[in-house]
């Protein structure tokens, strides 16, 4: 198990800290692997979800950051979403 993924999945669950996430979404990092968030907080997985976005470890580490807005990494490209686009928009919400 990857230790940028260990770490990655621990500063979610700081940003999810008193957020209601009631959803499942995954993100795929390439070439690291997963990180799985739902109601019980962010691990890491490659389980199913409802949403998986998808990017490389510096546009994923850049989001994670606040340098980089989830929904300009959509649109430039840097991140895709497969699933559902609700569920993506919720989990940007809580982040934020």
């Amino acid at each position: 198990m990857s230790e940028t993924l260990e770490k990655a999945a621990a500063a979610l669950n700081e940003k999810l800290d008193g957020g209601a996430f009631d959803d499942t979404a995954k993100f795929a990092i390439t070439d690291l692997g997963s990180i799985v968030l739902d109601e019980n907080g962010a691990r890491v997985s490659d389980e199913e979800a409802n949403v998986t976005m998808s990017a490389d470890v510096e546009t994923f580490e850049q989001i994670l950051s606040g340098e980089l807005n989830p929904t300009g990494a959509f649109m430039s490209g840097k991140l895709s979403i497969d699933g559902d686009m609700g569920v993506a928009m919720k989990l940007a919400s809580v982040l934020a």
